[in-house]
């Protein structure tokens, strides 16, 4: 008996891993030659083993934050912008991976509606900022204006100019409420961004990913890059400085956005009360009913 909780845990374990081997097996569903030339591509990847060993501890940290927002009533915003396949949906999943959705939330917004595209600009962000207790991980964010829409000639330059003029204002009208704001901005090169789309286009589980203005964003290579510095000098203020992740190798990005992420906190353990499980109250007189069998989801595996 005594080994029993001993078991219980290894296999609790066993399924963490497994979940986590689940993610990275989305990196892994090509053929032999785009898996040969991404080894080749990248001959220093991490060791598998150390890179579950650090992302469990962190993600065990990113837990006593969520427990610290939680009972402090804290309020915060972590912006993830950066180059197409440069790495921010892996690193969002990492973050969220353990963590209540009730808690932290993810907003990816789709393209603006036409009654969206009269608004304030920044007014259909507003609902999604959190509440105290909550933390928002936006998948792109307002900055869509200095990137995305400027680029591709969504938005026209009196536009991108006006929002240059209001977004520090805006951010530290953010900070002054007392929201803890975090803006990251995923890097990777050329190269490695011509080696992604490549591997998505000759892996079917993945090239739903790929969209038009991924595709557009390859021709507009330095079109992106003029504006990504335009908007660093405009918008990296101190009450929300930028913060730039180098993405070529994916799970040193995760971590060291993690990681980075939990030294940017204040957080500490917060109390929690005792927990025991109650005993199961049994009624003798109570006969379960037979449930028809169609019901049930069939049992193929």
């Amino acid at each position: 008996m005594n080994d029993a909780p001993q078991d219980w845990l290894e296999a609790e374990l066993q399924d963490t891993l497994d979940e986590d081997y689940e993610l990275e097996l989305e990196d892994a569903a090509l053929s032999r030659e785009i898996k040969q030339i991404y080894r080749d591509v990248h001959p220093d990847q991490m060791n598998r083993k150390l890179y579950f060993q650090e992302l469990l501890r962190l993600q065990s940290e990113l837990i006593k934050l969520q427990d610290w927002v939680s009972h402090y009533k804290q309020k915060v915003v972590v912006i993830f912008e950066g180059r197409d396949s440069a790495g921010k949906g892996g690193a969002i999943k990492r973050i969220t991976q353990r963590l209540n959705p009730r808690v932290a939330r993810v907003v990816a917004l789709p393209a603006p509606s036409d009654r969206e595209k009269t608004q304030w600009y920044f007014q259909r962000y507003v609902p999604h900022l959190p509440a105290g207790g909550e933390i928002v991980l936006f998948d792109r964010s307002w900055y869509n204006r200095a990137g995305v829409e400027r680029v591709m000639g969504f938005a026209s330059e009196d536009q991108v100019q006006q929002f240059f003029d209001d977004v520090p204002e805006f951010e530290r009208m953010l900070v002054r409420s007392g929201i803890r704001l975090v803006k990251y901005w995923f890097s990777i090169t050329d190269e490695e961004q011509q080696m992604r789309f490549l591997m998505r286009i000759h892996d079917p589980m993945k090239q739903w990913k790929l969209s038009p203005m991924d595709l557009q964003s390859r021709i507009r290579w330095e079109a992106y890059t003029k504006a990504k510095e335009e908007m660093f000098e405009r918008t990296n203020i101190p009450e929300a400085p930028w913060y730039i992740v180098p993405g070529n190798d994916k799970k040193r990005a995760r971590l060291n956005c993690i990681d980075h992420l939990l030294s940017l906190m204040p957080y500490t353990e917060v109390p929690h009360e005792d927990i025991s499980l109650p005993d199961r109250v049994f009624n003798p007189d109570y006969e379960r009913d037979v449930l028809p069998r169609d019901l049930y989801v069939p049992q193929k595996y």
